[in-house]
């Protein structure tokens, strides 16, 4: 009679990003293509009903502002209800508006009031979604893997970005950019139908809290706690609007004037995205132990494109510094994911996340608005070399706050059955088969 098999041993392994994990990073694969084709589409749209310049700004606007004004509420929403449902409801809101936009554009002369009411509800619903998506994503992977985890999540959802403007730009030459809004509003429906199979029952029930404003200021007391985040979120509410004001407004002057037109300016920004792709591959196999350290030293490149435009460098050099900013500030992005994912409790990821996004786009509309006048009082060089100085500025004043130098990361474990934890790269084994949110 033989010995009966022993069991299987247990190893101890990071919890493994599974069904939920794929669901989301498809969902953002999806959306990622459609979105990035429709924004260059509601330009052209804008145009092509007989605006101009200024008509293209009020209507990027026009997202802007109820993505400022929603984003607190979104949040605090996110973490009183099912995250699945906000998403998928504000899934539902992008479809409906962006097919109404299509369908505007496709019969012709549509009006600037009608393109910025529907572009509005577009912003809405991203208000909503965003503080969701990014508490549902950190809510999906577990242990050491997170990381790893976010870093691929990242690549892939950028990598679809690049497509997607690719895409769009394409289609555009083609087509109507009608048909490019239909396109994004079929996408949201395909990512809002698989947002719905995400399964929440790992997450702890909500205890019933004293209402919304209770859930904003509770949301607040964990933001303005923690040192080491209101201080970056700050630092980015400056960065992000320098190199707005720098990307969006003079990037497309400088290449016009300088570089021989939109075509150089446009690689340089595809060279950005393959920079993004660059420093998530990077970051699933680096696991920096001082997290934000890392992160925020890899923040000063991003200085380098607005110093680039000042110059201007050629076209090939542009797009190399564009590239290696990409790069940089993708390990930036891993590492302040991984930081949040380690240090906010689960049930407070989406307000968390909410102030976070707010900070970050707050300042958008007000240095875009004031680009121009910049520029005519100080000139566009003296503009750009202060947008740079800006970022340099800030990110140097968050490496005195010792929580920003001193975070490191934990490599607690689980002990699960021994199982795959995703799926390998190439670097894992050849050939093998491979958003936010």
């Amino acid at each position: 009679m033989t010995e009966a098999a022993a069991p299987a041993p247990r190893t101890t392994r990071p919890v493994p990003a599974g069904r939920n994990y794929r669901l989301l990073t498809a969902a953002s694969i999806i959306t990622a293509l459609g979105t990035h084709g429709a924004l260059i589409a509601a330009a052209f749209a804008v145009l092509q009903a007989g605006g101009d310049g200024g008509d293209v700004g009020l209507v990027a606007a026009a997202r802007t502002v109820p993505l400022v004004l929603f984003l607190l509420i979104g949040g605090a929403i996110a973490d009183r209800l099912p995250r699945h449902r906000v998403m998928v409801a504000a899934n539902t809101l992008n479809c409906v508006s962006q097919g109404l936009f299509a369908l505007l554009v496709l019969a012709g002369d549509p009006k600037l009031w009608q393109m910025m009411l529907l572009t509005a509800l577009c912003g809405t619903g991203q208000a909503f979604f965003s503080p969701a998506a990014e508490g549902m994503l950190m809510s999906s992977v577990s242990g050491e893997q997170a990381s790893r985890a976010f870093a691929l999540f990242r690549m892939s959802t950028q990598g679809a970005a690049i497509g997607g403007a690719a895409l769009g730009g394409a289609m555009i030459a083609a087509m109507d950019p009608g048909w490019v809004l239909a396109v994004d509003a079929a996408a949201f429906a395909v990512a809002g139908a698989l947002r719905a199979f995400l399964d929440v029952s790992h997450i702890p029930a909500r205890e019933p809290g004293g209402g919304l404003l209770a859930d904003l200021r509770d949301g607040w007391k964990e933001f303005t706690g923690r040192p080491w985040l209101w201080s970056i979120v700050a630092q980015f509410s400056v960065v992000v609007a320098a190199v707005g004001a720098a990307e969006a407004v003079y990037g497309p002057l400088v290449a016009r004037d300088e570089l021989g037109g939109a075509r150089p300016w446009g690689f340089a920004l595809a060279a950005f995205g393959v920079g993004n792709i660059a420093g998530a591959l990077l970051m699933m196999r680096w696991k920096p132990r001082r997290l934000l350290l890392a992160g925020t030293l890899c923040v000063f490149p991003l200085a380098l494109p607005s110093a680039g435009l000042a110059v201007p460098l050629s076209a090939s050099w542009l797009c190399l510094v564009m590239f290696v900013s990409g790069t940089a500030i993708e390990v930036f992005g891993v590492s302040w994911m991984t930081a949040m994912h380690q240090e906010i409790p689960e049930e407070k990821l989406s307000r968390v996340s909410a102030y976070d996004w707010f900070g970050s786009v707050a300042m958008v509309p007000v240095a875009t608005a004031l680009a121009g006048p910049v520029e005519s009082l100080v000139g566009r060089s003296e503009a750009l070399w202060g947008c740079a100085g800006l970022v340099v500025l800030v990110t140097g004043l968050v490496l005195f706050v010792p929580d920003v130098r001193n975070l490191t990361r934990r490599t607690e474990t689980v002990e699960v059955a021994a199982a795959p934890l995703l799926p390998p790269t190439s670097a894992d084994a050849e050939g093998a088969v491979g958003r936010l949110g």
